[in-house]
């Protein structure tokens, strides 16, 4: 285990937050600036920056195994990747960043809902994987979720529903969390 949390604490942090997020999308203009959100630089920047952030910190406490005496060359290559892929990527570089965060969020999800007997886990459980699938598309082909994006804004009603179901998704797991969890 990498991460030390209860399934009750993951369910309440990523319940609570994706409940807020579904919250502020709303009721705040979202729909406004979140189209620009793809090609943004500066979103693109501070995601990958704390991507990197993340990863650097995992690199350096994880156990490796066999493959600790590759854990310095990689804690060297991965600021100097970062530092190119801020240099030579241009395109939907916020996308790409915001993938490669799911990915790695994903994981702590799926680790605190292990081997856990409630069969609530699997609301936490299917939000890590639905993570890991949006973060592979957005890694891979980051013009999907332009598509997307453009697809859930282009009607108020299509928006509603969007944030509502994410919305139901947060509620449900802070409720599991809080009853069962």
């Amino acid at each position: 285990m990498i991460y030390h949390f209860s399934l009750h604490a993951i369910g309440l942090i990523a319940g609570v937050l994706l409940a807020l997020l579904s919250l502020a999308a709303i009721f705040l203009p979202a729909r406004d600036f979140l189209p620009q959100f793809p090609r943004s630089r500066t979103a693109g920047a501070a995601l990958l920056t704390v991507d990197l952030i993340w990863s650097f910190w995992l690199l350096a406490t994880m156990e490796m195994g066999e493959f600790a005496s590759f854990r310095r060359p990689l804690l060297i290559i991965l600021p100097v990747g970062f530092v190119l892929v801020l240099k030579f990527v241009d395109e939907f570089l916020a996308v790409r960043a915001l993938g490669i965060l799911c990915l790695l969020a994903a994981e702590p999800l799926l680790d605190a809902a292990f081997l856990r007997p409630e069969t609530s886990r699997l609301l936490v459980s299917v939000l890590a994987y639905l993570m890991i699938l949006a973060g592979l598309f957005w890694v891979t082909m980051p013009y999907l979720l332009r598509d997307q994006i453009h697809w859930s804004t282009k009607a108020a009603g299509r928006w509603r529903l969007v944030s509502g179901l994410g919305f139901a998704l947060g509620a449900a797991i802070v409720a599991c969390a809080v009853l069962f969890y």
